[in-house]
């Protein structure tokens, strides 16, 4: 077998093997029972390899079907290196479309316009609602927040969310907001803890404060539990996701992102809570995390009570405990029982008492999501 350690080209490496055997083409094309053309195309390349034709020429020339086949591919590629111009757009293409959820931007009709990601206006529309002046700048980490929590750094489809609040929120018309507007619109929310049904009222008391709230279905994966942002530097927003929707967790989220309100939280970068549900006692988190944390626990159930009760019932909490604890300060028993949950780490207990809310307070609210799309000026 001749050394083909030189040949680069399946032509190179057959007219070897021609050679060596000392083969005219006319006398390969009697053997393999074909046209001299057809074996001239064979011999200068102009017919690519495949499969069946290694294998016939492995039996008539003893050729390595493996070996012939690599020298097509590798030919056929360094070829197409030459040739072949691969769009410069093509790697912008993939850092979009990889990095954003675009194809559920557009199912939850973010993009005015928009209803198909093939849609020829479709990097127009999203340049216009990340508000930037070329695609390239809505993945460059120039243009993304700073780190807002102890996750990590904000991912595209968490700004995609954030933008999308702050796009509802700048529509909103609410009262003019004071620090003792806030401060008495929580005195006012405490009164709503003993009923689910009166949490109705809280985005009337929240925009009479001048806080602009509303409710934006979470991005799946992304775990937002809600937002604290300001439009320019004066107006507040609260945004919630109500990814659960309970009673307990309704009421955590808002009152600790309140206290980011009132503590002017996020003026500069949006507060974007994620994974509340987590238990973040043993960790190292921001102090404006901290205190809002504080905060939230002491509003749904006043925590040295709390530990009392603990102290008196652990381990064993009887229905009628949770029930008559819950009526003596005033509050649900499923405030009561979210809180024994993150206290004692049993989320499998009290759970009959953790009661939807999100569509008790939705009808009074600006909401997006959950099959509508809140309603934009144009």
């Amino acid at each position: 077998m001749p050394n083909d350690d030189g040949c680069t080209t399946p032509s190179q490496l057959i007219a070897l093997h021609l050679q060596q055997h000392g083969w005219t083409q006319r006398l390969l094309a009697l053997v393999l029972g074909t046209n001299e053309q057809t074996v001239s195309r064979i011999v200068t390349g102009a017919k690519p390899i495949d499969a069946e034709l290694a294998l016939t020429l492995n039996v008539a020339l003893g050729i390595d079907p493996d070996r012939l086949l690599q020298l097509q591919k590798d030919y056929e590629l360094a070829k197409a290196k030459i040739e072949i111009r691969i769009d410069p757009a093509l790697p912008m293409r993939k850092a979009i479309f990889a990095g954003l959820p675009v194809t559920e931007i557009v199912k939850r009709g973010w993009l005015r316009g928009i209803t198909d990601v093939r849609d020829p206006g479709l990097n127009a529309s999203l340049c216009q609602f990340f508000n930037v002046a070329s695609l390239g700048e809505i993945v460059s980490p120039v243009h993304r927040p700073k780190k807002t929590d102890l996750l990590g750094d904000t991912t595209p489809a968490q700004i995609a969310w954030l933008h999308r609040v702050r796009q509802l929120a700048d529509e909103m018309l609410v009262a003019k907001y004071s620090q003792a507007s806030v401060k008495a619109a929580i005195q006012s929310l405490t009164k709503l803890l003993v009923s689910p049904d009166a949490a109705r009222k809280v985005p009337r008391i929240l925009s009479e404060a001048g806080i602009r709230f509303l409710l934006v279905e979470a991005i799946p994966s992304t775990k937002i539990d809600g937002v604290c942002l300001w439009l320019d530097d004066k107006s507040p927003v609260i945004a919630l996701s109500t990814r659960f929707d309970r009673i307990d967790n309704f009421w955590f989220v808002l009152r600790h992102e309140l206290e980011h309100v009132v503590q002017h939280h996020g003026r500069e970068v949006a507060i974007l809570d994620m994974d509340m549900e987590k238990d973040r006692s043993g960790l190292t988190i921001a102090d404006e995390e901290r205190t809002a944390d504080v905060a939230g626990a002491e509003f749904c159930v006043p925590q040295v009570a709390l530990e009392k009760f603990i102290a008196r019932k652990a381990p064993y909490f009887a229905e009628r405990d949770i029930l008559g604890f819950a009526n003596t300060i005033g509050i649900h028993p499923g405030l009561v029982a979210g809180q024994l949950q993150r206290k004692t780490g049993r989320y499998d207990l009290f759970r009959n008492h953790l009661v939807k809310i999100r569509a008790i307070v939705a009808p009074g609210a600006l909401v997006d999501g959950w099959g509508d799309v809140a309603p934009l000026g144009a």
